[in-house]
């Protein structure tokens, strides 16, 4: 399977898998806690089945990690490709009816993320990239419409003279992230959950995004992947290029920009 299908393949399933998830945000939801205390919904696991369905059909025998299945205890074998999937990132978003949610499938490769697909339903935008292409796109895609929208290329911008547009998580705010971007000119700082601060570099709507907290790679990967296609970087704590496929498949700390070269964090 060519790169280009296998990426309208995720596409498919991120759009169906958005679609499930929006009747669930307008129609009401049971939310549970997993074994790390972390909420998990009935739309987590909707979308978590659509998507692995569809993997299934469209790319029989392709390795995929998905968020729900690790926590239940289902974790595949190392594999040099394989697909990360996060159904639902931003649950705490969802849970609080505040529309910052995506749905994360990303294709990596010998530790890089190759494809990625980063599908907010409830503001209807959908973003993508192939890495090797150099090419990312954004359209806006309604989740009940079966007709793909229009998609427009960007790029990530370069840094505005009166300071950069910092963004950082909603709801994982740290000290440490205001201690790293206090060595910046911030001309304005931006609070957005999910996938979505590595979307608003690419898309050109913003500069640095410091995360100085504990994420997985399902959480990460697609955005980056994104990032990636959009001219961008996201930088690990050792200053290399954050990778994939790490044990228990936990990141380190990283930054992620667009023109703007990252300073090192502190070790």
């Amino acid at each position: 399977m060519s790169e280009s299908t296998l990426l309208e393949a995720m596409i498919g399933a991120a759009v169906e898998a958005g679609r499930a998830i929006q009747r669930f945000y307008e129609n009401g939801f049971q939310v549970r806690n997993k074994a790390d205390s972390t909420p998990v919904t009935d739309a987590d696991q909707a979308a978590q089945t659509i998507i692995l369905a569809r993997l299934a059909e469209r790319a029989p025998g392709l390795t995929v990690v998905a968020e729900e299945e690790v926590a239940a205890g289902r974790v595949p074998a190392p594999a040099e490709e394989f697909v990360l999937v996060d159904p639902l990132d931003g649950t705490k978003e969802f849970i609080a009816r505040r529309g910052e949610f995506t749905v994360n499938i990303a294709l990596v490769r010998r530790a890089a993320p190759q494809l990625g697909v980063v599908y907010a339903p409830a503001s209807a935008l959908l973003f993508a990239a192939d890495v090797a292409a150099e090419h990312a796109f954004v359209s806006e895609q309604h989740p009940d419409s079966a007709a793909p929208a229009p998609r427009r290329a960007i790029r990530v911008r370069s840094v505005p003279p009166v300071g950069i547009t910092a963004v950082a998580s909603r709801s994982h705010a740290t000290p440490e992230t205001d201690a790293y971007l206090a060595r910046y000119r911030v001309a304005e700082r931006v609070a957005i959950g999910s996938s979505l601060k590595f979307c608003l570099i690419a898309q050109g709507k913003a500069d640095l995004y410091p995360r100085m907290g504990a994420t997985m790679e399902w959480d990460t990967a697609a955005g980056h992947a994104v990032l990636l296609g959009a001219g961008g970087c996201v930088i690990a704590r050792d200053g290399k290029p954050l990778a994939y496929g790490k044990p228990q498949y936990r990141n380190p700390w990283f930054v992620a920009s667009g023109t703007l070269v990252p300073e090192r964090m502190a070790q």
